[in-house]
């Protein structure tokens, strides 16, 4: 039997992780070659002319190949202590990449043992969260008392208002947009140009008319410019996305300028929607002094955030609220079910309403408040530190993202996770990233960096990035 596993080198080790070439699998009797995949480039457009854009290895060149036993094998020692191996190793790597993560919004300090006795069920929660199926394995109990959480957060009547628990942020944001599709099916979908993908992804599915808003420096929505493409379409409603907090610099739309501005441009409240999208910042913001609130006391029409990121959920999930009068438009019965349903997808996941009832039970609003306020100061932290060392960098006042100069090196962009775009990339200070970790960050950058610049070539400006008092390029010191 061992011959049957030998595709797979002993050495199994992601791409981010090496630095010199290993034995790969073998994929269709060729080797695959990992410099040539490790390496492939493509041109992307990011506004100010072409860049290249490193792309990361094929990941058929190292896939785990299924193996499959012999028509009259059982199901041996061999190849059960073989799995077992795979698997140990496959955790080794997790351990190893979890130490070097910071450019994505999760947060990986979580333990979820107690749950552990019910990983062995198949829980699905298809449906209309607040009606029973005849599918009896589900968590709605779960599910129903952490979407009460939310709208207590959010400030709704429980009769007010309905949700679920999604899959991802995007199918909160499908979901919101969506609705506000359907409740005005003439209307626009504006959105600002800093908005997460998922927003112009759902222009596209749902064949909406789009406009791209501008935005300030800060990434926030540039409202003069709302106001411009308001005026030239009276005659439609609006449906609006409002970012509460934005995917690269963490900036947080001003709801109420929003708010105000449709009001003045002659748009009454029954003549716009507007979903606010909170996948990270919608769950911190309520925790940060002085800071806007985000509330169905105000004209909204729904509010999503994920599950995954600031609260720490081991899977992809989120939680998305509607106003009750919205979601008619999109309930059908289902008799299959004996329930109905105005979800995104027919499955959910009923394992993800467990770890968020079970993590919210445990840090409340007092314990999530005390996380809020490390991640604030941790930002600060590595702000001031970065730009001690001379390194452009920016953070929004309610946003734990801090923004800086994009590393020259490809392979250090790969080893920390950062996330990049055009000349800047940022890391997003989550509970789960200590001062140590940060310095251990800070000290790797700054010895790498003078060597990218000890040829005398100078750092970018990042002026049209993050604005003059914050760049200090060699031209704005």
């Amino acid at each position: 039997m061992a011959e049957k596993f030998d595709t797979l080198s002993e050495d199994f080790v992601p791409t981010a992780v090496i630095n010199e070439p290993l034995p790969w699998p073998v994929i269709n009797g060729n080797r695959a070659d990992h410099e040539e995949e490790n390496l492939k480039k493509t041109k992307v457009i990011n506004g100010r002319g072409e860049r290249e854009m490193v792309l990361g290895r094929n990941v058929h060149t190292t896939s785990l190949a299924v193996t499959e036993p012999e028509s009259n094998d059982e199901f041996t020692g061999d190849k059960e202590a073989y799995m077992a191996s795979v698997l140990a190793r496959y955790r080794k790597t997790l351990v190893e990449r979890t130490k070097y993560h910071l450019g994505y919004p999760y947060n990986l300090d979580f333990d979820y043992g107690a749950l552990g006795q019910l990983q062995h069920f198949s829980i699905n929660n298809l449906g209309d969260p607040f009606i029973e199926s005849n599918y009896g394995v589900h968590s709605r109990p779960f599910e129903v008392g952490v979407l009460d959480w939310f709208a207590r957060l959010w400030e709704i009547e429980r009769d007010d208002y309905w949700g679920y628990i999604t899959n991802c942020g995007t199918e909160g944001n499908l979901h919101g947009i969506l609705v506000g599709r359907e409740v005005f099916p003439d209307g626009i979908l504006y959105a600002s140009s800093e908005s997460h993908y998922s927003v112009f992804k759902a222009a596209r599915m749902y064949r909406m008319e789009c406009e791209r808003v501008d935005t300030l420096i800060s990434g926030e929505i540039d409202c003069d410019d709302f106001r411009r493409k308001l005026l030239a379409n009276k005659d439609k409603p609006a449906i609006l996305n409002v970012n509460i907090g934005t995917t690269v610099k963490g900036a947080v739309d001003d709801l109420d300028l929003v708010i105000k501005t449709l009001e003045e441009c002659g748009f009454s409240h029954d003549r716009f929607y507007i979903h606010c999208d909170g996948a990270l910042f919608g769950l911190m913001m309520p925790f940060v002094k002085r800071a806007p609130k985000v509330t169905f006391n105000k004209p909204i029409g729904s509010v999503s955030v994920s599950g995954h990121k600031f609260v720490g959920c081991p899977m992809p999930c989120g939680v998305q609220i509607t106003r009750m009068k919205h979601i008619k438009v999109l309930s059908n019965n289902v008799e299959y079910l004996a329930s109905r349903d105005a979800t995104i997808m027919g499955s959910r996941n009923g394992h993800a309403p467990l770890f968020l009832w079970y993590t919210l039970s445990r840090k409340g609003y007092k314990g999530f408040q005390k996380e809020v306020q490390k991640c604030l100061r941790n930002a600060h932290y590595l702000k001031d530190r970065l730009r001690e060392a001379g390194i452009s960098a920016m953070l929004n006042e309610l946003s734990s993202t801090v923004v800086f100069e994009r590393p020259k090196d490809e392979e250090f962009v790969r080893r920390w996770q950062l996330a990049c775009q055009g000349d800047i990339a940022h890391v997003v200070v989550m509970p789960s990233v200590t001062i140590e970790k940060l310095d251990h960050f800070l000290k790797d950058l700054v010895e790498n960096r003078s060597v990218w610049y000890e040829d005398g070539s100078q750092p970018p400006c990042l002026v049209k990035d993050v604005g003059i008092k914050n760049c200090i390029c060699p031209a704005h010191k």
